[in-house]
C-alpha cells in the first residue's frame, strides 16, 4: 500500500486517554489536540490536501462550510502556513463582531463569500464556476470540497487506524464512535480498518445530513478511495452504523439537554465539546454505550471544534 504524499501539520500521535465519568470508564482519542490554531480532525486530512495543492502550485485554495466551520478555519490557517491564499464560501452572514472560527478566518486573511442556505446547496457548482473564471485569467486554483472529504483527504483517517493500533489492541475493540458532518472521517476509519483487517464498527453520529444521505456519502468515499488508489480490501457496509436523531435541533444549534451533559462532562474531566459536532456525538455515545458500560470496547473520537464554542458562548453560559 503506497500512501499519498503529505506535509506535516498535525501534532500526532494524539493521546488515547482513559476517562472516568459518572461512575463509568471509557477511552477517548484526543484529536482535539492535533494543534492549537490547527486543532481537530480536519488537520489530518489537510496534510494530504495542502501537499497536493503545493504540488499543483496553487495560488489560491477554495473551500466551503458553515460560518463556524472547523474545516474552513483549519484550511485558512494551513494554507497561510503554506503561503497560499484562501477564499471561503460560507453558509451564513458577515459580522463585524465575528467570533470563533469566523474570527480566525478573517484574521488569517481569507476572502469570504457568504451564501444563504438555499445557495449553499449549490456551493460546489459556485466554487467550480469561480475556479474556471480564474483559470481563464491564468490563476491556479485548488478546490477542497466540504470538510476536506475527498478520496485524498480521507487518507488522514486511514493512517489514523495505524496510529491507534500502536496505542490499543484493536482486536479487543468493538468500534469507534465519531461525529459525521461531510463523512470523510468515518470513511477513512472504515477503509483503514478494512485495509488492516480489523473488524471494527464505525458508529457515525450524523449532525448535518440525513441518515440515508450520510451513509451513502461515507460508503461512496471509502469505495472511491479504494478504487482510486487500487487498495486491496473489501468494505463491509455492515460495519458502518449511523446513530441518528442527535441533531434534530439543526447543525448550527444545540439543545439544552445536550449542553447540560457537555457542562457536566467538562467540569468532571476538563474536556470541552463543541455545539455542532462533538457535543452531539458525545450525547449519542453517552446514551448508546457509556450508560451500558461499553466505554472500554468502543472508543470515542474527539474531533475538536473548540473555536465553535465561542460562537455559542451565551448559550453555554446560560445552561444550569
Amino acid at each position: 500500500m503506497k500512501e499519498p504524499g503529505k506535509i506535516k501539520l498535525a501534532n500526532i500521535p494524539t493521546p488515547l486517554e482513559e476517562i472516568k465519568f459518572e461512575g463509568k470508564t471509557f477511552l477517548i482519542k484526543r484529536d482535539d489536540l492535533t494543534g492549537t490554531e490547527l486543532s481537530g480532525n480536519k488537520v489530518r486530512k489537510l496534510e494530504y490536501l495542502i501537499y497536493q495543492a503545493l504540488k499543483e502550485k496553487a495560488e489560491v485554495i477554495f473551500t466551503c462550510g458553515g460560518d463556524q466551520s472547523n474545516h474552513a478555519r483549519a484550511t485558512a490557517i494551513a494554507a497561510a502556513k503554506a503561503g497560499i491564499k484562501t477564499k471561503l464560501f460560507l453558509w451564513g452572514s458577515d459580522s463585524k463582531a465575528a467570533e470563533g472560527n469566523l474570527f480566525l478566518d478573517k484574521f488569517f486573511g481569507s476572502e469570504i463569500s457568504y451564501l444563504n442556505r438555499k445557495n449553499y446547496q449549490e456551493v460546489n457548482e459556485i466554487m467550480f464556476e469561480e475556479r474556471d473564471a480564474l483559470l481563464r485569467k491564468g490563476k491556479r486554483v485548488f478546490v477542497i470540497p466540504e470538510g476536506g472529504s475527498t478520496t485524498l483527504g480521507i487518507w488522514g483517517y486511514i493512517s489514523f487506524i495505524r496510529e491507534l493500533q500502536k496505542q490499543v489492541d484493536l482486536k479487543k475493540l468493538e468500534g469507534i464512535c465519531t461525529a459525521a458532518g461531510s463523512g470523510g472521517t468515518a470513511a477513512g476509519l472504515l477503509l483503514g480498518a478494512a485495509l488492516l483487517n480489523f473488524d471494527l464498527k464505525i458508529y457515525a453520529v450524523n449532525v448535518l445530513y440525513s441518515k440515508e444521505e450520510i451513509f451513502t456519502k461515507i460508503i461512496r468515499l471509502a469505495e472511491g478511495c479504494a478504487l482510486d488508489y487500487k487498495l486491496r480490501c473489501r468494505i463491509n457496509e455492515n460495519n458502518l452504523v449511523i446513530l441518528d436523531g442527535y441533531s434534530n435541533e439543526g447543525y448550527k444549534n444545540i439543545s439544552g439537554d445536550k449542553l447540560k451533559l457537555i457542562k457536566r462532562f467538562a467540569q468532571a474531566s476538563g474536556i470541552l465539546f463543541d455545539p455542532a459536532y462533538t457535543g452531539k456525538a458525545f450525547t449519542a455515545y453517552h446514551e448508546n454505550f457509556l450508560k451500558k458500560n461499553k466505554g472500554k470496547k468502543i472508543i470515542f473520537l474527539h474531533t475538536g471544534g473548540l473555536f465553535g464554542v465561542f460562537g455559542k458562548k451565551k448559550k453555554y453560559l446560560s445552561v444550569n
